[in-house]
This record gives C-alpha cells, sequence and structure tokens, in this order.
C-alpha cells in the first residue's frame, strides 16, 4: 500500500460518517435518552418562575442650564451609552433599596434587607427594545403576585429616583445662574463708574459731544460728522439759492405754477392751484362756447379767476418769505457747524486717547449691560420652567400578574435535551470510533498483516449442515474454498489450522463450515478437533467426544478407531479425546507430526481446530505441524496490535499464514461489505448441487467408517 493512501485514510467520506452512525447506532441513542431524561428531571424539579414587564419610556432631562450658550444645548443627549446606564441605575442598589422598603420584603420574604437586595438583583432585568426609547423592566418570581408588584414598584422606585436627581440638578443649576447674575450686576456697576469716571476727567466740550453722540468714534469721528453736517448745509443754501434765483426769473403765471409744484410749498399754494386751473378752463370753455366777455357768465367767472389769480400771488409772496427765512436760517446752522467743527479741530491728538478710553469704556459698559439683560431673562425663564412638572419616566405597559409560569419552558428544554443529546452521542460515537483499534474493513487486515481476506462471512450464519435446503449462507464458505485453493501456493499443501487471536470469534464454526462445503464438493475431508482446552467440534455433530486425538497420540490405538464418519458423505471427524493435563506437550510430539503426515496422504483436506493462540502455546505448535494457517478475526473485535501478534506467533514458529477469514460482519450496518456479500440479493444455490440431510439423523457413535486408502498421488484440485 502507498504512503499516500495510508495518509488519505485520516480523512473519511460522507459514506464513512454514516457508516459510524449506524455502527455506533446504539451509544448514540443511550446518550441521547440518557441527556433526554436528565434534561426532563432537571425541567421537572426547577421551580416555576412567573414573569411581569413594565414597558416604560425614558425620556432625556432638558433642564440642563446653560446660561451663557444656546439653549438648545441644555437637552441631555441620547448617546450609545444613555440606555446602558439607565438599565444599570434600574438595578442599583438605592432602586432596589427603595423597592424593599416599600414593599416590605423584609418580612414579605423573611430575609435581612441585603438578602431582600440581593434577591431582586437576580430577578430583576432591564432591557431596551431595538429601534425605540421604550425600556422593559422585566421581574421573574416564583410568585406571580410578587413578581408584578416588584415590576410595579421598581418602576416607582426608578421613576421618583429620576425626578428628584432632575429637581436637585435644576435648583442647584438656577442658583448658579442668580448668582451668576449678581456677579455680572457688580461687573455692569463697575464698567459703569470707570465710564463716568473719564467723563469727569475730559473737557465739556468731549463732555456735551459723547452726551449727544455716545456712540460717535472719538474725536475724529465727531470731526467726520461736523464735516457732513456743514456739507449737507452748504448743499442746503445751495438749493435755496437756485430756487430763488429760479422765481426770480419767472413772470407772475410761471412763478405760480412753479411754486405749486415744489415739494417745499405751503398747503394753500398747493390746495389754491388746482382750483384755480379748474375755474380757467371753465372760462376758457364759456369763451369757445361764444360767449362774449359782457355776458353775465363770463363776467362772473373772469372775477371768479381773477380773486383765485390774486390769492395765489400772496401765496407765493409768503412762500418767497419762506425761502429766504429758510436760507438764513441754514446759513447760520453752518456758521454754527463750522464754529464746532473748528474747535474740534483745535483739541488735536492729545484728547483723541481720552476720547477713546471713554468710547470702549461705554462699549464695556453697554456690553455687560446686555448680558446682564439676557442672564435675567434667562432666570426668569428658568424660574417658570423649574415649576412645571417633567414627565421623564411614561409608562406604556403595566405590569400584570403572570397566569402561566415562563419558565422553566418544558418544550424548548426537551429540545435543547435531544439535540444536546444527539450532539454528545454522535460525539461520544466519533471518539470511541476514533479510539478504536479493532478491525474495521478489509483494507485494515490487508495493510497491517500484508495477507489477503479470504472471505467475509456475514453474521449469523448458523451450522450448514443442520440448515435445510440450500442455504446463501454457504455461498461465503464457497468462496473461502475457492479462494484457499488459488492462494495456496503448493498444491500438496492440504493440511490446514484454523487460529483466532481470542475466544468466540467463531473458529470452529468457520472450520465446519467449510469442512461441510469442501465435502459437499466431493472430497474427502477430515476435520481434527486439536482445541484440547474447551473442544467443540463433537457437539456440532452430537458424537461422542470420550475417544479422539489424545488417545491416539497416548496410545497404541489405530487410525481407524479414532476418525469418525459424520453423517455428511465425505466428512469425517477425529474428536479430541480425554483432555490431557499437558496438552502443549502431546501435540508437541513426534507421533502428532506422523499423525499429519498420515491424515494428508489419505484425505484430500485435512482442517485441524485449535485453541485461541494468544493464550496458550497449543496453537503455535499446530500452526508449526500444519502447511497452512488460516486466521479467523471476528469484525470489530479483535485490536489490531493483537493481530498483529496473531501472525507474529504463526510466523516465529515457522507456520505459513494463508489469509484470513473476517467473520461475523453486520452487513446490514456495513454497506461496505454489501459488495462481498451480494449474492444474498441475486444468487440462490439449486436445491439440486446436494441433498438435504435434515431427515438424516445423526448418530452418537457412528460405525467405523472405511478410511480411505493412503496415496502417493493427490488430485491438484479441490473441484
Amino acid at each position: 500500500m502507498q504512503p499516500q493512501n495510508s495518509q488519505s485514510e485520516a480523512t473519511l467520506h460522507a459514506v464513512d460518517y454514516w457508516q459510524v452512525i449506524k455502527n455506533r447506532y446504539g451509544v448514540i441513542l443511550m446518550t441521547l435518552l440518557l441527556v433526554f431524561m436528565t434534561a426532563a428531571v432537571i425541567t421537572y424539579v426547577m421551580p416555576k418562575k412567573y414573569e411581569s414587564t413594565a414597558v416604560v419610556q425614558v425620556k432625556p432631562s432638558t433642564r440642563m442650564l446653560q446660561p451663557f450658550g444656546n439653549d438648545n444645548v441644555g437637552a441631555s443627549p441620547m448617546t450609545a451609552q444613555f440606555f446602558a446606564t439607565e438599565f444599570e441605575v434600574i438595578r442599583s442598589q438605592l432602586t432596589l433599596k427603595l423597592v424593599v422598603q416599600q414593599l416590605n420584603l423584609m418580612t414579605r420574604w423573611g430575609m435581612t434587607e441585603e438578602e431582600a437586595m440581593g434577591t431582586l438583583r437576580g430577578i430583576v432585568d432591564a432591557q431596551n427594545i431595538r429601534g425605540t426609547d421604550l425600556i422593559t423592566i422585566t421581574v421573574k418570581h416564583t410568585g406571580p403576585v410578587d413578581a408584578r408588584d416588584v415590576a410595579k414598584e421598581v418602576y416607582e422606585a426608578y421613576k421618583r429616583r429620576r425626578e428628584a436627581k432632575e429637581s436637585e440638578a435644576a435648583e442647584a443649576g438656577l442658583k448658579e445662574l442668580e448668582k451668576a447674575v449678581l456677579d455680572q450686576s457688580d461687573v455692569v456697576e463697575e464698567k459703569r463708574k470707570q465710564r463716568d469716571n473719564l467723563l469727569r476727567r475730559a473737557p465739556a466740550m468731549i463732555r456735551d459731544t459723547f452726551s449727544n453722540n455716545p456712540g460717535s468714534n472719538g474725536v475724529q469721528g465727531l470731526q467726520s460728522m461736523l464735516e457732513s453736517q456743514v456739507e449737507a448745509a452748504r448743499t442746503a443754501i445751495s438749493e435755496i439759492d437756485s430756487q430763488i434765483n429760479t422765481i426770480g426769473r419767472l413772470n407772475a403765471d410761471e412763478v405760480i405754477r412753479y411754486a405749486a409744484n415744489m415739494e417745499t410749498s405751503g398747503q394753500e399754494l398747493k390746495s389754491l392751484y388746482p382750483d384755480y386751473q379748474q375755474q380757467e378752463r371753465l372760462l376758457k370753455g364759456m369763451q369757445v362756447q361764444g360767449l362774449g366777455p359782457n355776458h353775465p357768465t363770463v363776467k362772473a367767472q373772469s372775477a371768479t379767476v381773477g380773486s383765485l389769480f390774486k390769492q395765489l400771488q400772496a401765496s407765493v409772496v409768503s412762500f418767497k418769505e419762506s425761502l429766504q427765512l429758510k436760507r438764513e436760517t441754514k446759513v447760520a446752522d453752518l456758521a454754527d457747524l463750522q464754529k464746532r467743527l473748528a474747535e474740534i479741530k483745535e483739541l488735536g491728538i492729545t484728547h483723541t486717547i481720552l476720547m477713546y478710553s471713554i468710547q470702549n469704556a461705554q462699549n464695556e459698559f453697554e456690553t455687560s449691560q446686555q448680558m446682564m439683560d439676557r442672564m435675567k431673562e434667562k432666570l426668569n425663564t428658568e424660574r417658570i420652567n423649574i415649576k412645571q412638572p417633567q414627565n421623564l419616566i411614561e409608562l406604556h405597559e403595566e405590569p400584570l400578574v403572570a397566569q402561566f409560569p415562563s419558565s422553566p419552558n418544558v418544550t424548548l428544554n426537551l429540545i435543547l435535551g435531544a439535540l444536546i443529546g444527539l450532539v454528545f452521542g454522535v460525539g461520544i460515537a466519533f471518539f470511541l470510533e476514533y479510539l478504536d483499534t479493532s478491525v474495521k474493513t478489509l483494507e485494515d487486515v490487508e495493510r497491517y498483516l500484508q495477507v489477503p481476506v479470504l472471505a467475509v462471512i456475514p453474521k449469523e450464519v448458523g451450522i450448514l449442515h443442520k440448515q435445510s435446503g440450500m442455504s446463501p449462507d454457504a455461498e461465503a464458505y464457497r468462496i473461502l474454498r475457492t479462494n484457499i485453493e488459488f492462494n495456496r501456493k503448493n498444491p500438496e499443501d492440504n493440511s490446514l489450522t484454523v487460529v483466532s487471536g481470542g475466544a468466540g470469534e467463531g473458529k470452529s464454526t468457520t472450520l465446519v463450515n467449510l469442512a461441510y462445503i469442501c465435502a459437499q464438493g466431493g472430497y474427502t475431508t477430515l476435520m481434527i478437533d486439536a482445541d484440547l482446552r474447551r473442544p467443540r467440534l463433537h457437539t456440532f455433530f452430537d458424537i461422542n467426544n470420550s475417544v479422539g486425538l489424545t488417545n491416539y497420540l497416548t496410545t497404541e490405538l489405530m487410525l481407524e478407531d479414532v476418525i469418525l464418519q459424520t453423517p455428511v458423505d465425505n466428512l469425517f471427524f477425529m474428536p479430541s479425546g480425554i483432555l490431557p493435563a499437558d496438552a502443549a506437550g502431546i501435540l508437541n510430539s513426534r507421533r502428532m507430526s506422523e499423525l499429519i503426515q498420515d491424515v494428508k496422504q489419505r484425505f484430500d483436506l485435512v482442517l485441524v481446530d485449535s485453541p485461541p493462540i494468544l493464550g496458550v502455546s497449543d496453537a503455535s505448535v499446530l500452526a508449526s505441524e500444519v502447511d497452512l494457517t488460516m486466521i479467523v478475526v471476528q469484525h470489530r473485535k479483535l485490536p489490531r496490535n493483537m493481530l498483529l501478534r496473531v501472525k507474529q506467533s504463526v510466523e516465529n514458529v515457522g507456520g505459513n499464514v494463508i489469509g484470513v477469514v473476517l467473520n461475523n460482519v453486520d452487513v446490514r450496518s456495513d454497506s461496505q461489505y454489501q459488495y462481498y456479500t451480494s449474492y444474498y440479493t441475486y444468487y440462490a444455490p439449486v436445491e439440486s448441487q446436494a441433498p438435504s440431510i435434515q431427515n438424516n439423523p445423526v448418530a452418537p457413535r457412528p460405525s467405523r467408517p472405511t478410511m480411505p486408502a493412503a496415496s502417493s498421488q493427490k488430485d491438484d484440485t479441490l473441484y
């Protein structure tokens, strides 16, 4: 066998896994039942617990005061650690202590306060409902009412602690805000005093200027402002002069029309001029109609127009006078502004620094004042908000008294017990398979012994000569007979001993059935029961065991006296005889060697039964006397190292191992052997091949048969 094949055997095919399960199904089933029953017993003895749940919504705090920043920052953020923190708060010592005191659990449960809190910590659990702000407070207890009461009180205690904590934080923040307002008031007063001190030291003109224009930018700002005012006054005087000059160049009608359209004209002029235009249009209309100047209506209308014209002229004169008066006022203002501008320019750089200081002090005062006003507004707002109740914890599902226990979950526990038992069973099966070094396959035999497997004998094969008709079991022994014939190197090697490593491996049954099949083939076959420890061959034929091999070896009896013919044609049998004290000594004798040589000449096939080779030395002696040795190995019984010792025991005495018979194979579970025993499904021997011996009674002591004569020439084949 090549090395790569020996390495590849470690990797089992899926069919091999299934084969292991089939072979070890008893262990798997027993483990499954054991674990299942254990789970059932544990489930039965476990105390029943009832579950009660309260679903609450936890909201962040909104009373985090931020007097100097954005009010939106005041809300507590819903961080990733928020709910984890709240879970621990719900199960904290202070919360559970409130529950113990409120429900009087020390008396109710007969415990100390520490024991009651420890019990609560073990039965109270809090979890977040994924994707929501909801928290489930779950309590499991042996009493359904206690579970309901504890769940409800845990919610109430947590709510009271949360509200108290928020109120304390809000009160502390409010006090800090009030203190900050008082401190800011002192700052404002200090800034005002600094500004007033600077003003008292400044010249009177600067004080007046600052009092009239507190927002001016020092001397330069005041100078720029005065220069702008001077320029504006000059522009106004120029406009008035332009109006006066224009009026002087116009006639009376044009003056009236010009003055009436000016924005600065009086109200009387603006109201009379439209009436005048209307009356004049009426007069012109009458003239167009052909009325003469002496017509009464025309005269009346002309008088009205003339009256209105005189009023307009008077209004124009008043307008001219107002323009002149306005010009004089503007000239006086311009002179005053020019005077003040000259005075400001005379101050120079000396008073500029003072003006800047005063302005800075004023700005600081105003800034401090504005901040204090905002803080006072914030303080008033918080005083109102703190009096309003907060709904930080909202109950959405009230805990109820459970009608059925939530644990133990009988169905789940039994299913898990079955699954675990199955897994453990399969694991134990594969572990036992790993530890099992017995022979399992034909490849195991051929790999370790380097000898062929002559036949695979199915499980529960009986004694063939006692079965009616032709049983399919006989085909396995026909295969064995054929393989023996073709695996023996010398055709003269017709003596064969059957050995095994231990007792109970089917060695004697294999020998009897092989002898029967060979006799059925028409060849004289002799069975010698050389197992002088525990002989069994005589029991298969109901023959007396009192005279046999030992008698022949220790006395002068003839072969005809110890060899019996069985009810099966061509099948002869030599019993073991009286069991000696020194079996190995008797077998290891010259007379035993002469016996083997003699029967080899008389019979076509000599089969010698022997005791287990690893137990006593008898089998080794027999292996050295006969031509061939066949090892019978019971499937999945003998370890591989013991199998090697069996072969070595034969070879150490000069024996020749022809092959191995793999016996007692369960072909129904080991599917890999179904090919070797396929004759069960498609082949059945014909009844005419051999006569039935069911009706042939077996005599307890058959008569002495006619022994085959010794011959120097033997057939080369068993067929």
